[in-house]
């Protein structure tokens, strides 16, 4: 690891900051849902099919799992 990457994970953030993140990675994961389902509803793809594309989409991995990171670190500060 680089210098400024420990530099960086030393950095505790605050809450606010936290919840500023999840609100827009929120958004984002929102708007790669809503984009897919118009995309599949103008190709004529059924619904089953795009929301099973939705759950295998590598973004939406990424962001599950920064989400699932940062409401775990947002409960750890309120301890």
């Amino acid at each position: 690891m680089s210098e400024n990457q420990e530099e960086i994970t030393k950095v505790k953030e605050t809450p606010e900051e936290i919840a500023e993140v999840i609100a827009e990675l929120e958004q984002y994961r929102s708007r790669i849902v809503n984009d897919t389902m118009a995309m599949a509803k103008r190709a004529k793809v059924l619904r089953a099919s795009a929301l099973a594309n939705i759950e295998n989409h590598p973004e939406i991995a990424k962001i599950d799992a920064m989400l699932s990171d940062l409401h775990s670190r947002k409960a750890a500060d309120k301890d």
